[in-house]
């Protein structure tokens, strides 16, 4: 501006409004009944500069245009956080065909200026009116209109594009940037203020195509000295307004308010309203939207997840669901996964299951189930290790039965590595009403779960700084994330609409999981998992044996839940709680401990080994049997380090209950299972045990599996017969035998 004179424009009100403060100023009327004023020094220009626009230009003048051809979870994202603020939204291109290329990955975008181009041509005539041009898919609103409008006065130029440490497209356009003493040099295009009629000003010399650069379009302009100071350009360089994330993740954190939550960049101490997930910076953005602006916060936890959610009891019928099953390696407690699976709380005629089963050792479980359930659902089909399908081909399989069926509502995906404890899990993930969500699920004890909260460099595990909160349940929401597996429910319409393709499950050398998640990323469908419930857990796969006969009654140390829920007697913590515990004599205690499916297991593990002892004395560590047994030792079936690890876990704390102050190390020498038969061994004669203690179970059915009282404990000239697990010092005469 020149020193001397300002023109001002929608001056009728100008002479009440300031005249109290233009004491200084020298003024006179012209024909054309607008106002000049002399200003004396260029210290009176800015204050009556900044006055005159806090008067006549107020954030209802300020209109967001933003470009938008689909309605994608971005935009939605982005329109949510607009109407939090209450901006005032034009969309431009809705329903349009998307020529400006690809700009995630190469030149394109020239497309938004044409279209910027077009609807400036309606608004540039507005002198006073405020324009933010920005990108919609993969930006959010951290800040509302009177924060942006002040900012944007403070910065005193007609136009103020972001700015970024990153020059694209053209390095060679480096040298011809104004240096900048402390600040970002490069111009993006992904947002930027101004007013209408320089706006139109820059845009109107747009000639070239929809798939041509617009970033380049806009560089070229703001280079030229001549075109920078006719149209009074500038960059937002300290990140004011606009943060892009390119090149500048390390920058900036959260700040976490009372209601609100910003993005505060560290180097430049600056909390910016308008937040660009730019070029590869995508997942790091969807972490950070995750809680900007209001999404969640330490007082009121997560705001959103109530929105828009589906209310099934006010639909005619339940969605119709497709299940797909996956047995891709062993897996434990496999019987168990399908029970609780039938289990579930969902119409079985909505449900069309399919089962993969890699797997011949299952076989004969899903056989099982099949023969049992195979008119319960609306359908079922199995497919065995017999068609030799990859799991990236039976995962295509499993989806493309529900893409290709129309009344196919929802697709649910369940490993048999997941084990659901809420029988509500399907009801509770199609009330979120999201694309494509799941259940949050861990192993036991552990960090491990079916979700990754970021990315590694080269597209494996990351964790994010909101990982162990999630996991340990302190931060309860619906999270936005890069990668799931195991289970999550899928929309039939979104299979058939975005993730058309069938072979998701198949992307270069990535396994199944990681190739769905690539696709799902690279279309833009966002992938959820939510912790508002307990859903379940991931039980271990990774050292399942299956050499034995009843092969999860190894798996005490690695599922010692899953162990415990089949193994134990549903009573056993009643010892402790109810005081569930029996005193036949002095000493002596009968108790529950074992379940009838450990008992049977345990009863058939030995018979399939069969090399019994016959009850001949024979030789064992630090001795001879002096009552010899027709027996099989633990350590012969390769079961002693879990025996030892079940006295210590269940055993033990019982000793403590009955033998007050008697601590027990829960260590055993000898640990078997006998076998009495009348043709082989049909008593054993009483006699002194030498233990510290004796824990007798009984494996098998008094007037089912045999007549005979077999369990007799002589303890001061009293008899007892009982059939239970039995607890009594080993130096107490005794003669037993099996079965609680």
């Amino acid at each position: 501006y020149p020193r001397g004179k300002l023109k001002c424009l929608l001056l009728k009100a100008l002479k009440i409004s300031l005249r109290p403060y233009v004491s200084t100023l020298q003024h006179s009327t012209l024909k054309k009944r607008s106002y000049c004023f002399t200003l004396p020094d260029i210290s009176s220009f800015f204050l009556t500069y900044t006055f005159y626009f806090s008067i006549f230009l107020s954030p209802e003048k300020l209109l967001v245009l933003a470009v938008a051809t689909q309605e994608t979870d971005g935009f939605h994202r982005f329109m949510q956080s607009a109407n939090y603020f209450k901006f005032n939204v034009k969309v431009l291109g809705m329903g349009e065909e998307w020529k400006g290329g690809d700009v995630g990955r190469s030149i394109g975008g020239g497309q938004k200026v044409r279209l910027l181009k077009e609807a400036m041509e309606s608004l540039a005539d507005q002198e006073d009116l405020v324009v933010l041009f920005v990108d919609s898919y993969d930006l959010i609103f951290a800040g509302g209109p009177e924060e942006i409008f002040r900012k944007f006065q403070k910065a005193n130029h007609k136009l103020v594009f972001a700015a970024e440490g990153i020059i694209w497209p053209d390095s060679r356009l480096a040298e011809k940037y104004p240096s900048v003493r402390n600040g970002k040099r490069f111009l993006n295009s992904g947002g930027f203020i101004g007013y209408a009629r320089y706006i139109q000003k820059i845009v109107n010399q747009w000639d070239l195509h929809d798939n041509d650069d617009d970033q380049l379009f806009y560089t070229k302009v703001y280079v030229d000295p001549l075109q920078r100071e006719k149209l009074n350009m500038t960059l937002d360089h300290k990140c004011e307004i606009f943060q892009n994330l390119n090149g500048a993740m390390d920058e900036v954190l959260l700040k976490f308010g009372t209601e609100r939550v910003r993005v505060r960049n560290t180097v430049y101490n600056s909390l910016p309203s308008i937040i660009h997930g730019n070029v590869n910076t995508k997942i790091y953005f969807n972490y950070l939207a995750n809680y900007i602006p209001n999404v969640w916060n330490y007082e009121q936890g997560c705001t959103i997840c109530d929105q828009d959610m589906v209310d099934l009891s006010q639909l005619k019928e339940f969605p119709q669901v497709t299940v797909g099953i996956y047995i891709e390696q062993p897996n434990p407690f496999l019987p168990e996964f399908l029970e609780r699976f039938l289990g579930l709380d969902y119409p079985n005629d909505k449900l069309n299951v399919f089962v993969h089963n890699s797997e011949v050792y299952h076989e004969k479980h899903i056989q099982k189930f099949w023969e049992e359930n195979k008119d319960v659902f609306r359908s079922f089909k199995v497919v065995g290790p017999e068609e030799n399908l990859t799991q990236g081909e039976a995962r295509n399989m499993g989806m493309d039965l529900c893409r290709k069926d129309l009344s196919c509502d929802y697709y649910f995906s369940i490993d048999a590595d997941v084990m659901l404890t809420n029988r509500q899990t399907i009801k509770l993930l199609i009330e979120q009403n999201r694309k494509i969500i799941g259940p949050l699920v861990t192993r036991h004890g552990k960090l491990w779960s079916n979700f990754w909260g970021a990315l590694s460099l080269d597209g494996y595990y990351a964790r994010s700084e909101d990982y162990i909160d999630i996991v340990q349940g302190n931060r309860v929401g619906v999270w936005n994330i890069p990668f799931m597996a195991h289970i999550y429910l899928i929309k039939g319409q979104t299979l058939r609409n975005e993730l058309k393709n069938r072979n998701v499950f198949v992307l270069e050398r990535l396994d199944p999981d990681m190739a769905m998640c690539r696709n799902a990323r690279d279309l833009g469908v966002f992938m959820y998992v939510t912790n508002r419930h307990e859903f379940g857990r991931l039980i271990s796969t990774a050292n399942y044996n299956t050499s034995h006969y009843n092969n999860d009654l190894w798996q005490i140390f690695e599922n010692p839940l899953d162990w415990r829920e089949k193994y134990i007697h549903p009573n056993y913590t009643r010892i402790f709680t109810d005081n569930v515990l029996e005193q036949p004599c002095p000493d002596v205690f009968w108790f529950p401990v074992l379940s009838e499916k450990a008992c049977d297991e345990l009863v058939e593990e030995m018979e399939n080994y069969g090399s019994w002892s016959g009850g001949r004395h024979k030789r064992i560590t630090g001795g001879y049997e002096t009552v010899p047994t027709d027996d099989i030792h633990m350590k012969q079936i390769d079961f002693d380090k879990e025996w030892l690890h079940f006295i210590r876990e269940f055993i033990s704390p019982v000793t403590l209950k009955v033998f007050s102050g008697y601590y027990t190390k829960s260590y055993a020498i000898m640990n078997f299972v006998v076998k009495y038969t009348p043709n082989r061994q049909a008593y054993l004669r009483p006699h002194h045990d030498s233990s510290t203690f004796t824990i007798n179970i009984a494996l098998n059915n008094k007037g089912l599996d045999f007549q005979a009282n077999l369990t007799i404990i002589l303890y001061l000239g009293k008899k007892t017969n009982q059939v239970r697990s039995v607890i009594m010092p080993g130096a107490d005469p005794c003669w037993l035998l099996r079965k609680y």
